[in-house]
């Protein structure tokens, strides 16, 4: 699958609502459960099965939970080498857990990027500085099969 299939898989999720630790296509998901959805999509079986979490999670404790599982089943590479399809780990607020996640649907002079984004749902918004600001990881779908 390459970047343009991941972002078309991507943008077939477009409109699903967000419901926080769902992973259903037009029914609900939150941004992990896009990237489970696109995984499901390219490879089948998703690699591990995911705990129950609650909005704060990891936070207390400082743990990287997401970065590590990115870095478990993702192919890490540079934040600069920016290509579409690749999986965006995001900090939203300064000393706090990475836990936000989206895949790169445009490079160039108009970057954007496809998300499930509290109280929008999935939707494609533009990667703007302050987005680009929040990136903390960049990772791309493992290859072969």
């Amino acid at each position: 699958m390459s970047g343009d299939d991941i972002v078309r898989a991507a943008r077939q999720w477009i409109g699903t609502p967000y419901v926080h630790q769902s992973s259903a296509l037009g029914a609900g998901c939150d941004c992990l459960g896009l990237l489970r959805g696109i995984w499901r999509e390219r490879f089948g079986a998703e690699p591990e099965v995911i705990p129950a979490y609650t909005m704060d999670w990891s936070e207390p404790q400082g743990d990287e939970r997401l970065w590590a599982a990115a870095g478990r089943h993702l192919s890490a590479k540079p934040r600069v080498e920016a290509a579409v399809g690749d999986v965006l780990l995001f900090r939203m607020r300064g000393q706090s857990v990475a836990k936000h996640l989206g895949v790169q649907s445009a490079v160039g002079a108009a970057p954007s990027f496809i998300h499930a984004y509290t109280g929008h749902g999935v939707v494609e918004s533009p990667l703007s500085l302050p987005w680009q600001r929040r990136i903390v990881a960049r990772f791309e779908f493992p290859q072969g099969e």
